[in-house]
This record gives C-alpha cells, structure tokens and sequence, in this order.
C-alpha cells in the first residue's frame, strides 16, 4: 500500500500487576489499574504531577504510536491542507443584534482562535453600521498563555454593553478562570473566579456575575455571584446542589427576565429563578424535581409555556400557564403529546412560539402566533438534512434565525420573518477550494436489525464512484444520551469521500433518530441493542454491496468510542480499521467509582454497579474493557487527553494495553495520548484539523 504503516516498530509492554476487587459478592481483576494515579484530581489541573512511572509509560505509547505512523506523514499533511483549504481563512460568523449593536465573531488569516467584535446595528434596515469595536483578541490572549492549551470558554457582554466577561481554561481540565475587559478599551482584569465550570451570566444591573463552580471531583455543583466591579465584593453562594447526581447550570430566559438555575441529570430536571433586576433576591423554585420528569421553561409577557415529558409524554409536550403560578400543579396542555413526533427544543418571542421537532428521522420547525393561534411550519425536501434554531438576543421580534444543510449541501443561515414568512438567506458557508453539490451523492437507507427493527442509515459518496463491495467504509456512531448526529455538511469528510470511501452514519437506538423511545429502547436493560445496531448496519451494507467484511472503519469518539469498542469484540473480522478517540470503554470501573466527576450523574444511563447486581452483570457483560476477546483484532487508533475530566486518561491507555494482550493478529494497537489537553483535543480551528487529518490517514492506510 501506498500509506501503509510501518510494522516493524516495537509496542511498549505494560507490566501487569493485578488487583482485586469484589462488589456485590462478585470479583474481578484489573492487571492495569496501576495506571490510574491515585491522586487525579490534582493531575487534572497539574499535570505535571503525574506519576512518573504513568508519564513514562504513556510517553512510550507515543513514542510507539508516532514510530508507526511515521509513513503517513506526508499523507496526513495532504488531507490537512485540503481541510485547511475548506476552511474561510477570514470567516466570520453572521452578526447577531442586541439593541443598538449586533455582536459577532470572525477570524484573520491564520488565526486559531479568532477575535471578537461588535458593530452599530439599526433596526430598520437590519443592517450593520461603522466601523468595528473590537472586544477581544483571542490570538493575543493565547499568545499569553504558557503552554500549548487554551481555550475560551465563553464571551458574554453585559446588559449595558460597557463590559466583556470571558473565560479561560489553561490545560484542558475544563476549569477556567473568569477576566472582565471594558469594552471601549482598557486591559483585561482578574475577577478572582478560578474554579468557574466554563460559562457565566450577567444579571440585569451590568455588575453583578454569576458563574457556577466545579467541586473537588471536577462537578459543577454550585451557582455563586458577586460584584465584578467591587475588588471587595466576596462571592455569594446562590444555590449549592447537594446530590452528586445532579450538575448545575446558570441561563438567562428568552425575555431576559429572569435567571434560571437548573438542576439536572439526564433523566430529571429541576428550575429555580431569580429576577434579572433583582439579583440578590430570592431564587424560587419552579417546580421541585421528580424522578424521570424533565422541563423547560419559556415565557413571554404573562405566559410561560412548558417542554416536559410529563404525564406520559414519551417524545414530549407543551404545556401552558401563568407566568405568576409556575408550579406543576397548574401547567395544561397546549401543544399536545405526538407519538412518533418528538419535540427537540422550543423558544418563545414576544408574539410567536417556536418548536423544533424530528419526525421520520428528518427535522421541521415548528411556528405559532400567540395573537391568532395560528400555525405553520419550514421543511425542506431533501433525503437527508438537518435544520437548528440560532438562539439570539432578540426577544421582541418578528426574525426567527435558523441554519439549514445536508451532506452535499453547505450550510446555511437564515433570518425567518415568522408574520409575512419572508425568507432572507444571511450566509452561504463558503469552500474555497471550492464544491459542487452534483458531484456528491446523499441516500437515506432503513437496515434492517437482528430483532427486526429498522435502523436509519444516511449515506454520503461521490456520484462519480458508485459504492461497490470494493469500497473503503467509514461507519460513523454514537447512540447515547440521546445524542442524534445530524444529516448536516461536514467538510473535513470529503477528504475520505473524495478517495473513494463512503460515510455512513448509522442512526441507532440510543439517539433519538426516531423518537424518544429510540433513544429509551438503547439505554440501561435495552443497551445491547446499541451495539447490536452497529453491527448490523455494517453487516447490512456489505450484504448490499455498500462495501465488504474487512473494508469498514469504525469510528466513535467518548460514549461512541463504547459503541466501538463492543461492536469490534462482538465482530472484530467485519472491521479493517477502528478509531476510538477519548473512548469511555472501561464502563464496569469507571460507574463502580462514585469519586469520578461523571459517575453519580450518569448512572441513570448506565446503571449503578454499586448498589444494583442486575446493573452490575449487564455492564460487565458489555464493557469493552472487561469483554476483550482472544481474536485477530484489526488495526486500531486510540486517543486521549491526559487532562480530560470526561474519560480519564486511564481508559484508553488500558484498553490499548489489555487489546495487545489478546491480539492474535499482528495488526497495530496505537495510543496517541495528548499530554497537553483534555476531551476536546487541542485547541484552535487549524491545530483540531490536524488531529483530524490523521485520523483520516490512518483510515486511508488500513482499507484505502
């Protein structure tokens, strides 16, 4: 092969050193737990206290890894200029109005990490005007920054447009500390807030911040506020989250109203607010949490309008009652329960409520006036696409903002006139090196699953390369949480398209393709069918002629990294290449241990090892890390982020050590650990493609 990979390079041997653990009157050995440094936490902000007999070892992973794919350097290079070439060098995204100004983002050549801007905007016209403030150079601030992490968190102006607050996060921990910069000049000044989970608000005042902070296992638990102004203001605790189940989070509502504080794992929520001009008032609780109910709050004027799965909402409802008496006991349907047609998201406007729903795997937006009741709705007619609401600033206005592609089509933006149902076309994403929809072709195939179930499929190739038993595969995956991929564009995936592969994402039980019991029939006792689901899609489209056993590359990142890693140990022949990126594969571990930052609040997805015994023996029976088989297991890439509070370190590099020990085959087992980042990778648009582009050579290499 042209880019095959140099097999001759020794992989580093884990030393095992095993250890027992007994749970719920049952035992398991771990030879590898060794890896995980007892004192993590502190690794997750220094990392350079790790072990030196970790660091040792993980730096001979990379050394391994970098030894073995040394030939694919000058074909990673290739695939990354022609992202890189995708790619606007002076992107900016379209302005976003507030009042008298419009706020936007955009990038100079070069840039990682772009600057943020804002000019005059004039209402009548919708138009921008003068010349541009800048607020903040992200490049600068980086450049600042020791180390080669750093990512901005958020940028939120104040209700007064006088100041910026942002944050920054420094290695990949995900925790950031929070500057504030006067937006008409003046240099950045510390807060004081270290430990902020990423996000802030403003209240109405233009002085009071409020933030929330992670714990000592790296959990957003709590909601503080203080004067940013005041160099004496002390922070003040707004609400405290005792159940380590629950993260917290801190939201401004559609009006700009009120502050919302919700309390939330994946099967449950819960609201408290507090009046936006009143920000040392009392925070009231909207309704108090109940097992298995979810909810979201939109108001406008004296009305407030509920997205619940209540009473039985499967694919959930909207209820309606007085913004004075929020309480469950007085919420009524309005937009009533649909079986089949599941409602994704909803906003309100000062005279129109907004849903989002998803039926027959395809999305619509849905839109009502709330001064007539009358209803329409914005579709369009291709196999496959996908649509997302732009939440804006705006609340009393007429202009809804939604994007639109598909996987031959762009993406694009849209200003909605929700009364005359005018369309306005804002921005076309632009490809430079250029595109031609016409020489793509988009399909939506229905596979057929072990259990009978139609499993949706969405399909990408060149129309000039029809797919034949020959055809180099990428099958893409995720299925949990809920989390749906969308039919959208993705440039960087014409770098495999236009050598001959096809990209296939299979839309399987644990998302939410078809509906919330999609997402309810692939998670706790029904998790197999996940699994299950992936392997059958690519068992379906080589019987279809898609391609052929040996010619798929499995690909799935965190929870689809799972998703890989059983379906490679399920039917490692029908593979010729996975990549696992910061894969969440050593499950039975990581939800046995109540210390990790995602544990206790994802237990209603997985189970709890600890206290359940049937949870205990279906993870186990699964588990990608506890179920390795001895086979001849295909070529794998693994990656991971020494920082990352999501899946920790540890996972993938056991997973790749315990892979080795029941290869049969002489395939590679390849860890690339990232010493200097967490889950997302590294930082900056052109630095991430990188990365990218060697996941995609090392699919070239192995069934290209």
């Amino acid at each position: 092969m042209p880019h095959s990979l140099n097999l001759s390079a020794k992989a580093p041997k884990a030393e095992l050193r095993p250890h027992k653990i007994t749970q719920l009157g049952r035992e398991r050995t771990d030879n590898y737990h060794w890896m995980k440094d007892p004192d993590w936490q502190k690794v997750m902000s220094a990392p350079e206290t790790l072990k030196s007999e970790i660091r040792d070892y993980l730096e001979a992973e990379n050394s391994y890894h970098a030894a073995v794919t040394a030939p694919l350097a000058p074909l990673s290079g290739d695939i990354f200029e022609e992202m890189k070439g995708r790619m606007e060098p002076e992107e900016e995204s379209v302005p976003a109005p507030d009042d008298k100004y419009a706020y936007y983002h955009r990038y100079r050549k070069g840039d990682q990490h772009g600057l943020y801007g804002r000019k005059a905007f004039d209402a009548e016209t919708r138009q921008t005007t003068g010349a541009e403030i800048l607020m903040l150079d992200a490049d600068a601030v980086a450049a600042e920054v020791e180390g080669d992490f750093f990512d901005l968190g958020a940028v939120e102006h104040s209700r007064d447009h006088k100041w910026l607050a942002y944050t920054v996060d420094r290695n990949g921990s995900e925790t950031y500390e929070v500057f504030l910069r006067e937006i008409d000049g003046g240099a950045a000044k510390t807060t004081g807030i270290t430990t902020c989970a990423g996000g802030v608000q403003w209240a109405a005042d233009s002085k009071t911040l409020f933030w929330v902070e992670r714990d000592e296992n790296q959990r957003p638990y709590a909601v503080f506020a203080k004067d940013v102004h005041d160099a004496k203001s002390e922070p003040r605790l707004i609400y405290k989250e005792t159940d380590p189940g629950f993260f917290v989070s801190v939201s401004e509502s559609e009006s700009g109203r009120y502050l919302e504080i919700s309390a939330h794992n994946h099967i449950t929520s819960e609201v408290h607010r507090l009046r936006a001009d009143a920000p040392e008032g009392e925070l009231a609780l909207v309704s108090a949490r109940e097992e298995s109910r979810e909810y979201s709050l939109h108001e406008t004027g004296d009305d407030l309008y509920i997205l619940t799965n209540t009473a039985g909402a499967t694919d959930f409802q909207i209820m309606k009652t007085k913004d004075a008496t929020p309480e469950a006991s007085t919420w009524e349907p309005f937009i009533p329960h649909t079986s089949g047609s599941l409602i994704l998201g909803a906003e309100t406007y000062a005279h129109h409520l907004v849903w989002l729903v998803r039926e027959n795997a395809l999305p619509i937006i849905r839109i009502m006036d709330l001064r007539s009741g009358e209803q329409h709705e914005i579709a369009f007619d291709e196999d496959a696409y996908g649509l997302g609401l732009v939440g804006g600033y705006e609340f009393d206005t007429p202009w809804l903002r939604f994007t639109y592609s598909s996987p031959t089509t762009p993406r694009q933006i849209f200003d909605y006139h929700m009364d005359t149902r005018e369309k306005v076309l804002l921005k076309t994403q632009s490809v430079p090196s250029g595109h031609t929809p016409s020489d793509y072709k988009c399909e939506r195939l229905t596979i057929t699953a072990r259990d009978g179930e139609s499993v949706p499929v969405t399909i990408l190739y060149r129309a000039d390369t029809p797919p034949t038993p020959n055809s180099p595969l990428l099958l893409y995956g995720y299925g949990s949480y809920g989390i749906t991929i969308p039919a959208g564009f993705r440039t960087s995936i014409l770098s495999l398209v236009d050598r001959g592969f096809v990209y296939a994402i299979a839309h399987i039980r644990g998302s939410m393709a078809k509906g919330y019991q999609w997402y309810l029939d692939g998670k706790l006792a029904k998790k197999q069918n996940t699994f299950n689901d992936f392997v059958d899609v690519g068992r379906g489209l080589c019987d279809m002629n898609y391609t052929s056993r040996g010619k798929i590359v499995a690909h799935g990142g965190s929870a689809g990294g799972l998703l890989v890693g059983a379906a490679v140990n399920q039917d490692p022949s029908l593979f010729g290449g996975v990549i696992g990126a910061v894969p969440f594969v050593d499950v039975l571990n990581t939800m046995s241990d109540a210390e990790l930052p995602l544990t206790p609040p994802e237990w209603p997805e997985w189970g709890n090892p600890l206290e359940s015994a049937e949870d205990y023996d279906r993870l186990a029976a699964y588990s990608p890390y506890d179920n390795i088989v001895d086979a001849d297991y295909p070529p794998m890439l693994i990656t991971g982020g020494l920082t990352d509070p999501r899946v920790t370190y540890w996972e993938p590099t056991k997973w790749a050590a315990r892979l080795r020990d029941h290869q049969k085959g002489k395939a590679p087992i390849l860890l690339k650990m990232n010493m200097d980042a967490g889950h997302a990778g590294v930082s900056g648009r052109y630095d991430s493609l990188k990365e990218a582009a060697h996941e995609y050579a090392f699919a070239v290499s192995v069934v290209g």
